[in-house]
């Protein structure tokens, strides 16, 4: 079952960072679906029974992971806003995988089999064409850079979750306090002035559309959370990054017409996922 989890948060994830793509200001829109995410998460921690965390130790990371979660959507907005949403999101989430598996087997002592060995390199690959020569032609270095700092804090927030979970935090309180804690940084990330006013200018309609982001945004890490608790993190992770097939048709479904190196970058991606969570 933490199988189907995973695949199933992989898509909404991939969705719900479609739709921000789709937005006018990405960072102003980051907040919205941020504010909502938080008010769902928060909500379902209040419904749910029981302690969020056994141990000081969870809370903790719980701090931590939400340290890593605003700089992730930070740095995705900022991303999404100079380059193609399906450079971005082959980047971000394949990059993480490979930051996140050396750690997993250093500081967790996650098992590391010759099979999930060459799947790192395979991911490695899928990269190197992803964000190769042809992506560079219609993608600014910035966006890029952005699209690699946003991999980094991905890995830093799989590996507080699963440090959480571990020591005896439950997925959905654990979920609303990270979020909680990157709520302020997402703020302080926005010129408090402009953001104002685009938020105004925006109006109803753009707040049902972070709402849906949000819900989705929601579901997605619950989901996952639940999925980390029974996989570790190296399987957990590797399993999400399923999600730049996901991605791809989106992307395209956004209008964007990605080269060949790239799709086969995003392909590699994914093999070398499986790989991974078959070793």
């Amino acid at each position: 079952m933490p199988f189907t989890a995973l695949l199933a948060s992989a898509f909404l994830h991939a969705l719900w960072n479609a739709l921000l793509k789709r937005e006018r200001s990405p960072p102003l829109a980051v907040a919205g679906v941020l504010a909502f995410a938080l008010l769902f998460a928060a909500a379902a921690s209040l419904a749910s029974d029981g302690p969020g965390f056994a141990t000081p130790a969870a809370l903790g990371f719980g701090l931590a992971a939400g340290v890593f979660e605003g700089l992730y959507f930070v740095t995705l907005a900022a991303a999404l806003a100079r380059a193609d949403y399906g450079v971005v999101y082959t980047i971000a989430r394949g990059g993480a995988m490979l930051l996140v598996w050396p750690a997993a087997a250093l500081l967790l002592q996650e098992r590391v089999a010759t099979r999930g060995a060459l799947g790192a390199l395979v991911v490695g690959l899928g990269l190197s064409l992803a964000a190769g020569r042809s992506a560079r032609h219609s993608v600014s270095r910035s966006g890029l850079a952005f699209a690699a700092a946003c991999a980094a804090a991905i890995a830093g927030y799989h590996l507080c979750y699963d440090r959480a979970l571990t020591v005896g935090a439950r997925p959905i309180p654990l979920f609303a306090v990270a979020l909680a804690t990157a709520f302020p940084l997402v703020l302080a990330s926005l010129r408090s002035g402009i953001a104002l006013r685009e938020a105004v200018a925006c109006g109803g309609p753009s707040a049902l559309r972070w709402g849906f982001a949000g819900f989705l945004c929601t579901g997605s890490f619950l989901l996952f959370l639940s999925g980390l608790a029974a996989a570790g993190a190296g399987v957990a992770l590797t399993l999400r990054n399923t999600s730049v097939v996901f991605a791809q048709g989106l992307a395209f479904a956004l209008g964007e017409r990605p080269a060949r190196a790239q799709l086969i970058g995003a392909l590699l991606v994914a093999a070398g996922a499986a790989l991974v969570a078959a070793g």
